[in-house]
């Protein structure tokens, strides 16, 4: 199991302070009464995240709990501008939200490789002298202090971005079937709960193309309440755009378990229904022909949801395996976005 999986962070953010304006008044060989010539406080650092497509995981930052951008300078003579506070800059995977830690109300999000994206200002650079300047006071002693920079806690999640999520109960095949069609490698074992973290694989399909799809760990009755591995994981599925429902032939009753499945869905994020779904019945390498025959004709007796194609695969032998990623790149490009219950 990758333990280095992290998709959640809470650090303490601190931008720098804006530098103070200068107070000067020119002075040279010639003058010995010059204006105000006192320059603005440079801003200070923000913190900012940018994304990055080499990380897929929030590891580098779960140790890191204060972050802190530097001052800004303050202002010279001659109007000159004091330095501005070096940014703090943070990069994240791809899929990253970010939460005030206080509210929970999310403030923004890294979709795009190199997007940038400021989560807490640095305070302004105070103005100099020479801007208070008048026809009445053509000599100010004072100028604008620097603004303070902000402390704020912030949270930082990852959703996995991929084009297909494996949804299903533990021990439903999922890992092996991503090991079969990707070169991920996945922890496999005959027991629930092997995979804890997401695993993502890169599917290669015809003519070069390819797709990513994400081995999410097994639901469980209630995850939504917290059950199990619960909530952390559920909030994965939210960007598939397409979810294969993994279901054994050998379930004790294959029609009740998709529709757990759905109901876990539903209670989580009601949206989540609105996606493209194929059904995908793993396994069928343990049934013979004659078996198998009677297992689809009951499906099709049973199986409500007409529009989700029905497929029926094993990992083990390959079989059905070409025509589920034919299904999968078909509805990947499809102009529907969803299916509409």
């Amino acid at each position: 199991m990758d333990t280095n999986f992290v998709d959640y962070v809470k650090i303490c953010c601190r931008s720098g302070k804006g530098g103070g304006g200068s107070v000067h008044l020119h002075r040279s060989k010639l003058t010995s009464k010059g204006g105000p010539d006192g320059g603005d406080g440079g801003r200070g650092g923000h913190i900012i995240l940018r994304g990055n497509k080499q990380f897929w995981t929030l590891i580098h930052l779960k140790y890191r709990k204060h972050v802190i951008a530097e001052d800004g300078g303050s202002g010279g003579s001659a109007r000159m501008t004091g330095k501005e506070g070096k940014d703090e800059i943070l990069e994240v995977p791809l899929g990253t939200i970010i939460k005030d830690a206080e509210t929970g109300e999310i403030e923004g999000e890294i979709s795009e490789d190199g997007q940038e994206l400021i989560i807490v200002p640095g305070g302004r650079g105070g103005l100099g002298n020479d801007h208070f300047k008048s026809s009445t006071n053509q000599t100010p002693r004072y100028a604008q202090p620097g603004e303070d920079g902000l402390v704020e806690w912030k949270i930082l999640e990852l959703k996995v971005l991929a084009d297909v999520g494996l949804v299903g109960f533990p021990n439903a095949g999922k890992s092996t079937l991503l090991s079969v069609v990707s070169a991920a490698k996945p922890e496999i074992a005959n027991y629930p709960f092997t995979t804890l973290v997401p695993n993502l694989g890169i599917v290669q399909y015809r003519d070069y193309k390819s797709f990513v799809m994400a081995d999410i760990p097994g639901i469980i009755e209630g995850a939504h309440e917290g059950k199990g591995i619960g909530l952390r994981f559920l909030r994965h599925i939210e960007r598939n755009s397409t979810l294969l429902f993994l279901i054994p032939a050998d379930s004790d009753d294959i029609v009740k378990e998709y529709k757990i499945l759905l109901n876990e869905l539903d209670q989580f994020n009601p949206e989540l229904l609105h996606k493209k779904r194929i059904v995908a019945i793993s396994k069928c390498d343990m049934m013979d022909d004659e078996l198998l025959g009677e297992l689809k004709k009951d499906l099709k007796k049973r199986f409500k949801d007409k529009t989700v194609p029905l497929h029926y695969i094993s990992a083990q032998s390959g079989q059905g395996i070409v025509e589920l990623k034919d299904e999968i790149w078909k509805q990947l490009n499809s102009k529907e976005n969803s299916f509409d219950y």
